[in-house]
This record gives structure tokens, C-alpha cells and sequence, in this order.
């Protein structure tokens, strides 16, 4: 079964770190994309980066940068989201999701996406 585990979220001190994973199982990353998301409560739901694992290619929001970055370990098949310096509006659920490409992948539809992972709570505060 084709599927992607979103894992490691928690509760983190304003200026902490977390790593978040997305394991995939059923395909290998190889030939895709994985695209990260957030949503908070009320509010729509946000590109956060995107890995294209064809070309290593990756990009990230304005938010995020140079405080996030993402990695595929290729020999666990897994995505990795690290968030370094959080702030407390980087507080949401944050989700992976399967895709062919990076391009423009913020403003996609969720149906643009093959597969979704669970998400993953993170909570920044004091």
C-alpha cells in the first residue's frame, strides 16, 4: 500500500528545534516530490517546502527560510523537515504530500497530490 507517515511533531520552546519525518512506503521517493504543509486552527492551509527527490531541487516558503530546511535519506525512504529558531505562528499540524514536481506547489490543489500523510502537531510556546 502506497502511504506517507508524518511523524515528530510536539510542544517546542520559542527558539527550539524539531524534526519532522515523512516516511514513504509502497514507492520510493526516487521519482517524486514531497511537499510540506501547515494548517492552524482557522486558518488556510500553507506551502511550508517542497523536495523534488529527481533533481534534489528544494524550495521554501518566505516564512520558513533560513530557519527550516529538508533532506531525503534515500536508504530509510523518508523525508526529513528540520525547524530550527521555531516561533510560535509556526504552530500548526503540519502535513507531507506526494507530488510529481515542486513547481508552484503552494498555490496546488489538494487533489494535485497523490498521497497525504496523517500530520503531525507542533506546538511553539513558552
Amino acid at each position: 500500500e502506497v502511504q506517507l507517515q508524518a511523524s515528530g511533531g510536539g510542544l517546542v520552546q520559542p527558539g527550539g528545534s524539531l524534526r519532522l519525518s515523512c516516511a514513504a512506503s509502497g514507492f520510493t521517493l526516487d521519482y517524486y516530490a514531497i511537499a510540506w504543509f501547515r494548517q492552524a486552527p482557522g486558518k488556510e492551509r500553507e506551502g511550508v517546502s517542497c523536495i523534488d527527490n529527481s533533481d534534489g531541487s528544494t524550495d521554501f516558503a518566505d516564512y520558513v527560510k533560513g530557519r527550516f530546511t529538508v533532506s531525503t535519506d534515500k536508504v530509510r525512504n523518508t523525508v526529513f523537515l528540520q525547524m530550527n529558531s521555531l516561533k510560535p505562528e509556526d504552530t500548526a499540524v503540519y502535513y507531507c504530500a506526494r507530488t510529481t514536481t515542486c513547481s508552484d506547489y503552494e498555490n496546488r490543489s489538494v487533489w494535485w497530490f497523490e498521497v497525504w500523510g496523517q500530520g503531525t502537531q507542533v506546538t511553539v510556546s513558552s
